[in-house]
C-alpha cells in the first residue's frame, strides 16, 4: 500500500482520485466538505514532503505558504497550486525548491510557483498587481510559521498604505474583465469564475475589505461565494479538468446533484448571486473611492458642497442622497424621486441613502399619489440610464416593494436562445429601448409602463400574455391610472405579441387579416367607451412596443425584414381605421368661474389658488394678449412650480389659464407675489429670461443631465371647429420648457388661441391651437423654433420649475 506523504506526488493523484470518486460521482458530504478534504490532502502531503526535505518548524530559515485557492481553503477538484517558497537567505534553497516542486510538475499537478525572500515578495506586490492580491490571501503551510506571519503582516500593511496609487489599476482591471468576460447574471454560458459578479470580484471585495476600505462581506454575498464555488467544484468533478464555463449541457446534471431543480433553476439561483456580488462590488467601489486616503491639496480641498436635486434628493461627494430632512413616511414619492434623479443626472444612489430607503419607506396605497406615478414614469423615461437605478432598488428590496409582482420574474432565466436577459432585465431593457420611442406615439407614458410589464406574467404557469393581462389590470389600477388607461395597459400586455406573429405568419396586406386584427383590438378595447379612437392608439402602442421588445431581446431580432413586415401591418391598421379626432380642451375649469367678468372690469391679471389631496390648481385670468401664455408659465416657473397639466382657453379677450401643479420645493407660493411677479412681467418691470436663467443656475445638477433618449417631434393636425391648426410637441420634459415653447411660438408670429398640456413622466405632449391656417412658411418657422427649445439649442433652456431638474418640471 502506498503511502501518502512518502514523497511521490502520485500518490497525491492517487488519494485525490478516490476522493472524487467517492459516493459514485459525488462527494457524499456535498461539494462544500469536499473542498475541506481537498485542501486537508495536500496541505498533508506538502507538509509530509517539507518535513521529508527538512523544512519542519519554526527556525528553518523557510516557510511553504499557498496562496490563490489552497491559500483560501476553496481547492476545486482541478485547480492549479499556487505556492510560494520563503526563506532569509538560506544556502541551498534552490535545490529545495526543486526537490518541492519536480515531484509535482513529474505527476501532472499544476503548479504556480515563485521563490522569494520576505523583501522580494513584498517588493514584487507593490508593481504587480495579481501578486499583491494573492499576498493578502496567504496561508502558512509548513516550515518556519514565523517567517509566514512577517510576509503576511508586511503584505496587507503595503496594501493599505499603497491602496490609493493602486486603487485605479484595480477598478480598471476589474472593468477589463467584466467587459471581456460578460456578466455572470446574464450569459447562458457565464463565466463562474471571472465574469461580472464571479469569484474574482469576491475576491475584490475581500481585497477593499483589507485595505479597510469597505466592510467585510455581507451574508448575501457569502452565500452567493458559497453558491458559485458550489457550481465550480461540480463543474470540475464533472469535466475531469479545471473549468470556468458552466455549458448548457453540463448544467442538469451539476443542479440535481446541488438538488436545486433542473438547469433553469440552476441558472435562476446563479442570476440572484451572481446579481448580489455584482452589486456589493459596484457599491464597494464607490465607497473605497470616496473613502481613499487624501494626501497633498487634495487634502485642504473643503468638502463636496450638497446640491439639491429635488425636494428631499441632493447630489454630494458624485452620489444622490436624501436631504437633511427629507423622511420616506412623510412623503410617499420620495423613494422614485431619488431614482429619477439618480437616472437622470447619471449619479448613483449612495449606499447609505438606500438603506435608509429600505428601511423607512412605507409600501404606496393604492391608488398611488399622483406624484408617485409622476417620478415613476419620469425614471422609465430616462431611458438606459435607468437600469443601473432599477438594479440598486431591487438589490435592496425597494423595487419588489414597488411591484410585488416581479418576485415571479426576478432571475427568471429565458427559455429561448435569442434571449440574452433574464426576464427581469429583459422587460428593464425593453423599457429602456422604448424611452428612445416615446415622441413617436400619442400616449408615452403607456407605452413606458407597458413595456416594463409585457412579461409580468411569465413564471406563473399558463399563457403568460393572458396571466400579465390580469396583472397589468392589478397594477393599472394601483398606479391610479384612469379607467380607460387601465383597459389600454391590459390589452397592451394582452396582445403584445400580436403584431409579431400576425405580420410574420399571415399575410398582412390581405384585408381578412387587417380586418381580423382590429375585431381583436375593438374587442380589447371594448369596456373602454372609446373604441375607435382607443384602438388608434392601441396600434400605435403594440408597434412601438413590438419594436421595442425586439431590441431589448438580443441582437440581429430586430431586422429590417421584422420591422418593414411588422410596420407594413401597423400602417394598414391604422390607414383602416377612420382616424382619431383631435381632443380640443373643454371649458374652463370650474375653479375660474367668475374670473373673467372681474379682468375685464379692471383690465388686471386674476389668480387663484385651490388645493387637492395630491395637487393643486393654478386659475389665472388675464386679458389676451400676446405673450400672456409664456408670461404666466415663466412666473410659476420661478416659483418652481411642477405644472402636470394646463388648459388655456381664450373667451371674449380674456385668457383663462388652469394649471394643475405641485410645488418642486417647499409648499406653495402666496396667490398675491404670484400675481405680482406676473404683473412686472406684463409691464417690462421684471425681465423673465434672466430671472429663470439666474434661478437655473443657481440649482444646477451636480453632473450633466444623461443625453435624452428620444428627439423632440412636431405634429400637425387641421383644427376644423375654428378653422386654424394644431401643432403638437412631443418630447421630453425639461425645465421651463413650457415658457420657452410658448414664447418660441409668439416670437414666430403664431397667435395661440388654445392649450392643453399634459407631462407624463419625463415626456410632454403639449397641444397649442393656432388661429388660421399659416402658410407652410410659417409653419415651418413655428416648427424650427419649437424644435430647437425642445432639443436644448436654444441656450438649453429648460421647463417650468426653475429649481433643481426633475423629471416632470415645467
Amino acid at each position: 500500500m502506498t503511502v501518502l506523504g512518502s514523497g511521490e506526488a502520485t500518490d497525491l493523484v492517487k488519494a485525490k482520485s478516490v476522493l472524487l470518486e467517492a459516493g459514485g460521482g459525488r462527494h457524499p458530504h456535498g461539494p462544500e466538505k469536499l473542498r475541506t478534504a481537498l485542501v486537508d490532502l495536500h496541505d498533508f502531503w506538502l507538509s509530509s514532503r517539507c518535513a521529508t526535505l527538512g523544512l519542519d518548524g519554526d527556525g528553518s530559515g523557510a516557510a511553504l505558504v499557498a496562496v490563490g485557492a489552497l491559500g483560501r481553503r476553496e481547492l476545486c477538484p482541478h485547480s492549479d497550486l499556487d505556492l510560494v517558497l520563503l526563506h532569509d537567505d538560506r544556502t541551498g534553497v534552490d535545490t529545495l525548491a526543486e526537490r518541492l516542486w519536480y515531484p509535482l510538475w513529474d505527476a501532472g499537478i499544476g503548479l504556480d510557483h515563485a521563490v522569494r525572500t520576505p523583501g522580494q515578495a513584498v517588493q514584487v506586490a507593490t508593481t504587480d498587481l495579481r501578486t499583491a492580491l494573492g499576498l493578502l490571501e496567504v496561508r502558512h503551510v509548513a516550515g518556519d510559521g514565523a517567517l509566514s506571519a512577517k510576509v503576511r503582516d508586511a503584505a496587507r500593511k503595503a496594501w493599505r498604505a499603497g491602496i490609493r496609487n493602486r486603487f485605479d489599476e484595480l477598478a480598471e482591471t476589474a472593468a477589463e474583465r467584466r467587459r471581456r468576460n460578460g456578466d455572470v447574471a446574464h450569459r447562458i454560458e457565464p463565466d463562474l469564475k471571472n465574469g461580472h459578479g464571479g469569484l474574482r470580484d469576491v475576491a475584490l471585495i475581500d481585497a477593499l475589505a483589507t485595505a479597510q476600505l469597505v466592510d467585510r462581506p455581507s451574508a448575501e454575498v457569502a452565500a452567493a461565494r458559497a453558491l458559485l464555488l458550489d457550481v465550480r467544484t461540480e463543474l470540475h468533478r464533472r469535466a475531469g479538468r479545471a473549468r470556468d464555463v458552466l455549458r448548457a449541457q453540463d448544467a442538469d446534471d451539476i443542479a440535481a446533484v446541488l438538488d436545486v431543480g433542473d438547469r433553469f433553476d440552476l441558472a435562476r439561483a446563479l442570476s440572484g448571486a451572481a446579481r448580489a456580488v455584482a452589486f456589493a462590488v459596484e457599491v464597494g467601489l464607490r465607497q473605497a473611492r470616496a473613502g481613499l486616503p487624501r494626501r497633498g491639496l487634495a487634502a485642504l480641498r473643503r468638502a463636496p458642497v450638497r446640491r439639491p436635486l429635488g425636494s428631499g434628493v441632493v447630489g454630494h461627494g458624485g452620489e444622490v442622497g436624501l436631504a437633511r430632512d427629507a423622511s420616506a413616511a412623510k412623503d410617499p414619492a420620495l423613494a422614485l424621486r431619488v431614482a429619477a434623479a439618480a437616472a437622470r443626472t447619471g449619479l448613483p444612489i449612495s449606499a447609505g441613502t438606500l438603506t435608509r430607503l429600505a428601511d423607512t419607506a412605507p409600501e404606496l396605497r393604492a391608488p398611488w399619489p399622483r406624484a408617485a406615478l409622476t417620478e415613476l414614469l419620469a425614471l422609465l423615461g430616462t431611458g438606459q440610464a435607468m437600469v443601473g437605478v432599477i438594479e440598486s432598488l431591487d438589490r435592496t428590496g425597494l423595487w419588489g416593494r414597488l411591484f410585488p409582482e416581479w418576485g415571479a420574474v426576478r432571475d427568471l432565466p429565458p427559455r429561448d436562445r435569442t434571449h440574452v436577459w433574464t426576464v427581469d432585465r429583459h422587460l428593464v431593457e425593453v423599457c429602456a429601448q422604448a424611452a428612445r420611442l416615446t415622441t413617436r406615439i400619442a400616449r408615452p407614458d403607456l407605452l413606458l409602463l407597458g413595456a416594463l410589464i409585457h412579461d409580468i406574467g411569465k413564471g406563473r404557469g399558463g399563457d403568460h400574455s393572458e396571466v400579465g393581462e390580469s396583472a397589468a389590470r392589478r397594477i393599472g389600477e394601483r398606479l391610479g391610472l384612469r379607467d380607460g388607461d387601465v383597459v389600454l395597459l391590459a390589452a397592451m400586455v394582452r396582445h403584445h405579441l400580436l403584431l409579431p406573429h400576425t405580420a410574420t405568419r399571415r399575410d398582412p396586406e390581405d384585408p381578412a387579416t387587417v380586418a381580423r386584427v382590429l375585431d381583436t383590438l375593438r374587442e380589447a378595447v371594448a369596456e373602454g367607451g372609446r373604441p375607435e379612437q382607443d384602438v388608434a392608439v392601441l396600434v400605435e402602442l403594440l408597434d412601438a412596443l413590438a419594436e421595442a421588445d425586439s431590441l431589448g431581446t438580443g441582437p440581429g431580432v430586430w431586422s429590417p425584414w421584422r420591422r418593414t413586415l411588422i410596420q407594413g401591418l401597423s400602417g394598414r391598421l391604422l390607414t383602416a381605421l377612420d382616424g382619431r379626432p383631435f381632443v380640443e380642451p373643454g371649458p374652463p375649469d370650474p375653479s375660474s368661474a367668475g374670473m373673467a367678468p372681474a379682468v375685464k372690469a379692471d383690465g388686471n391679471p386674476q389668480v387663484t389658488f385651490s388645493t387637492g389631496d395630491d395637487v393643486a390648481t393654478v386659475a389665472v385670468a388675464l386679458p389676451d394678449r400676446r405673450g400672456a401664455l409664456s408670461a404666466v408659465a415663466g412666473v410659476l416657473a420661478l416659483h418652481s412650480l411642477q405644472v402636470h397639466t394646463a388648459e388655456i382657453t381664450v373667451e371674449r379677450g380674456v385668457a383663462v389659464q388652469t394649471f394643475a401643479v405641485t410645488p418642486r420645493f417647499g409648499g406653495l407660493p402666496e396667490p398675491a407675489l404670484v400675481r405680482g411677479d406676473l404683473v412686472r412681467v406684463l409691464d417690462g418691470a421684471l425681465e423673465l429670461a434672466s430671472a429663470l436663467a439666474r434661478k437655473e443656475r443657481d440649482y444646477a445638477p451636480a453632473a450633466p443631465e444623461v443625453e435624452r433618449t428620444a428627439p423632440p417631434r412636431v405634429l400637425w393636425f387641421d383644427d376644423e371647429v375654428t378653422g386654424g391648426v394644431v401643432l403638437e410637441l412631443r418630447g421630453t420634459d425639461r425645465i421651463g420648457l413650457l415658457h420657452h415653447v410658448t414664447a418660441a411660438l409668439e416670437r414666430s408670429g403664431s397667435d395661440v388661441r388654445w392649450a392643453r398640456v399634459e407631462t407624463l413622466g419625463a415626456s410632454v405632449v403639449d397641444a397649442f391651437g393656432l388661429t388660421g391656417a399659416p402658410d407652410r412658411t410659417v409653419r415651418r418657422e413655428a416648427e424650427r423654433a419649437v424644435l430647437a427649445v425642445a432639443a436644448g439649442r436654444a441656450g438649453e433652456v429648460r421647463r417650468g420649475a426653475a429649481g433643481p431638474p426633475s423629471g416632470v418640471s415645467r
